[in-house]
């Protein structure tokens, strides 16, 4: 066959048209992706400085169905979708990145470190602290750490808790001295709960040593001697607790009475009381001291009479209420319908309110319910706030 050279020159004009079209279509196309990529993430942008998350999630998911490979929009719409509660959702993105074989390290550890949030959002507590362990020695190993603190205080796993403590403390984040002491505390009262004294004598001498000046050692240990039976060593500790933390005295003045009489150390622990509540009234030491007071054999009266004192110097509706309550009036028949509407008025007086969220409570709690802080109760009513 004859091989037409003709035919050649006259295709090669045509096939570089072709491929100078194709090549146009292609540049356009990306262009025009590469417009509305920009342009969807910051209309989800906009939409979230304006606070409407549902609009923003919607733009954002369309940023990603544009450009897949944006692993900054994908941390976006994790984010955003743990914001609103949606973990669910949350960590399907999240973990679709860590599937990626193209991720960077340093961004696989920042999906993995998002993944172990949205676990503990979503209290799947054994998957966030499998995720976080993974990013030891990580720049998230900081972070990591202080989350899994909080997971395994979450669990009450305080063995874990304290190995975390001390890491931390070790890494220059901080003293972690009035946790571990508290870890120990919480052991003590596991201990006590099952009858197993001996161990919680031990937990509780640690939690001393730890932090000689935190008051729930003592607090503890009073109590355990008590139930021992040795109220002598209860007064003794408590006395103690008196000059290490005199802030909380309020606290430890029920254990005081109750250990003092069963020792016959009445007297002084009553001296002891009212030399404290000159210093600072506190309406807890005012009703130890009439309790010391009226076991000593005084007069009803005198307990008016301490009341009545305490009004001098503090306007307190709950010294009212008690004054009032060993009053005669001239109506004596309404006494009772008066006595319980004051009674029921000073009642929310009486709790307890945690300085980091404002929980209340009727009860002293040395870790809030609410918010999880330590040691935020202080050990005053919150008439006395």
């Amino acid at each position: 066959m004859e091989f037409d050279l003709s035919l050649i020159l006259l295709a090669l004009p045509i096939v570089f048209v072709l491929g100078w079209m194709a090549s146009r279509f292609d540049v356009r196309q990306l262009r025009m992706e590469n417009r509305q990529a920009p342009k969807a993430y910051f209309k989800g942008l906009n939409f979230l400085l304006n606070e409407q998350q549902d609009q923003a999630i919607d733009a954002f998911i369309e940023a990603v169905q544009s450009d897949p490979d944006t692993s900054e929009l994908h941390f976006a719409l994790g984010n955003l979708f743990r914001r609103r509660g949606e973990y669910e959702r949350a960590v399907r993105v999240h973990q679709h990145l860590l599937s990626r074989a193209d991720l960077s390290q340093d961004d696989r550890y920042r999906a993995r470190h998002a993944l172990a949030q949205d676990y503990l959002k979503a209290g799947l507590l054994d998957r966030a602290e499998e995720a976080l362990l993974k990013l030891e020695g990580t720049r998230f190993e900081g972070s990591a750490r202080l989350a899994l603190l909080a997971n395994y205080e979450r669990s009450r796993d305080w063995e874990h808790a304290a190995q975390i403590a001390h890491k931390l403390e070790s890494g220059g984040q901080g003293s972690f001295k009035g946790r571990l002491s508290h870890y120990l505390c919480e052991q003590a009262a596991s201990c006590m709960a099952s009858d197993d004294l001996p161990q919680a004598q031990v937990y509780l001498t640690q939690a001393m040593h730890i932090a000689s000046d935190a008051p729930r050692p003592r607090i503890d240990l009073a109590r355990l001697q008590i139930r021992q039976g040795r109220p002598a060593q209860a007064y003794e500790t408590l006395t103690q607790a008196l000059v290490t933390a005199p802030a909380a005295i309020a606290l430890l003045a029920p254990l005081l009475v109750e250990s003092s009489l069963a020792c016959d150390q009445g007297p002084g622990a009553l001296e002891r009381l009212k030399a404290v509540y000159e210093e600072t009234p506190s309406l807890d030491v005012l009703d130890a001291i009439v309790a010391l007071e009226a076991a000593s054999g005084a007069p009803s009266a005198t307990a008016r009479e301490w009341y009545a004192h305490h009004l001098e110097s503090e306007p307190s509706l709950v010294a009212a209420a008690k004054w009032i309550a060993g009053e005669k009036l001239e109506h004596e028949q309404f006494h009772p319908q008066v006595q319980r509407a004051l009674d029921q008025a000073v009642k929310p007086l009486t709790r307890y309110r945690c300085a980091a969220c404002g929980f209340e409570a009727k009860q002293h709690f040395w870790q809030c319910p609410g918010c999880q802080t330590w040691d935020s109760y202080p050990a005053r009513r919150v008439e006395e706030l």
